[in-house]
């Protein structure tokens, strides 16, 4: 217990320190800011889920008499907590069905759709702090625009302008782009925590098969009934909105899978995975949407299933990487 009090301890100070880095007004904080949540993962992916909620508390304590209590409570909410659930589902496990001895653990792909809803909801929650009706949250996105643009003149970005002609209809986007980020730099705070901890032995659950993930039943008909949101008035089609968007990045993630797992075996399968990952730094947004398509149409036509069935076997003593 006093392990995972001190483990909690250093991960929370961390934590802290990393997300109030911002504050310091040095370019570099705008990086280490986004692995706020890393110690947290950390912490309860190696120590179990308490040393992780002990984190939680601490980072924000510390930043409610450093910072203030309203830069604590949007730690708490948009940070903290989102990464102390995130590590207890990654150690979530029950018996495996018809075998004493072993256990299922919780899939990576309900982790990846549980984390884009909750980014979804911490964003939502996070505008709706502006009012209760479209214009009231478009005046608060705008001046949150008009902030970042100070916030960036100040560091003096290269090459930046401030968009003041482009702040109306990025007003209708900010919503979405919050939803991404936080998803999605979520996802890779929890591999990096996954892959520290499995190097210092500490991983108890095996690394999972990434590429042959899956997302629940309820995925299809939770970004159904978001895309359907986004043509209701006022409020409930921007938060359709912010629903789509993370989910849209969660089916990008299993369009990957879907090239990862359905290439095995081909020749020149390393290149063709390097020069996609590149084009994708090249040309974001219009691959990641592709990549979105691709794993949609794996959860309505099992693609990875239809490959396999059709692919010949493996010559004796070959393997195959995923």
């Amino acid at each position: 217990m006093m392990q995972i009090v001190l483990i909690g301890l250093g991960a929370g100070a961390a934590s802290a320190f990393l997300f109030a880095s911002v504050a310091s007004g040095a370019p570099l904080s705008l990086i280490l800011a986004n692995f706020a949540q890393l110690p947290i993962l950390l912490a309860a992916i190696g120590w179990t889920h308490y040393a992780g909620l002990v984190a939680v508390l601490i980072a924000s304590a510390g930043l409610a008499v450093i910072l203030g209590a309203w830069v604590s409570f949007a730690f708490l909410i948009g940070i903290g907590l989102p990464a102390w659930w995130i590590g207890y589902l990654a150690l979530l496990a029950r018996p495996a069905p018809g075998a004493a001895a072993d256990v299922e653990w919780y899939p990576v792909g309900r982790i990846v759709v549980w984390t884009a809803i909750g980014a979804s909801v911490i964003v939502i929650v996070s505008i709706i702090r502006y009012g209760l009706d479209a214009d009231s949250v478009k005046a608060g996105l705008r001046r949150e625009l008009d902030l970042a643009a100070r916030f960036l003149t100040g560091f003096r970005v290269p090459g930046f302008r401030d968009p003041d002609q482009l702040k109306d209809a990025l007003v209708l986007i900010v919503p979405g782009m919050k939803a991404i980020a936080l998803t999605f730099t979520s996802l890779i705070n929890l591999w990096l925590a996954a892959l520290i901890v499995k190097i210092s032995g500490r991983l108890r659950r095996p690394w999972p098969p990434i590429a042959q993930m899956s997302f629940p039943p309820f995925a299809p008909k939770v970004f159904a009934g978001a895309v359907a949101a986004t043509f209701l008035p006022e409020l409930l089609g921007l938060m359709g909105g912010v629903f789509v968007a993370s989910l849209l990045l969660a089916y990008a993630l299993l369009g990957f899978a879907v090239v990862h797992s359905i290439t095995l075996g081909v020749a020149g399968r390393g290149l063709m995975l390097t020069g996609l990952y590149f084009i994708v730094m090249l040309f974001s947004w219009p691959l990641l949407l592709v990549m979105s398509v691709l794993g949609l149409v794996e959860t309505m036509l099992a693609l990875r299933a239809r490959v396999a069935a059709r692919r010949p076997p493996p010559p004796p003593g070959s393997i195959n990487r995923p």
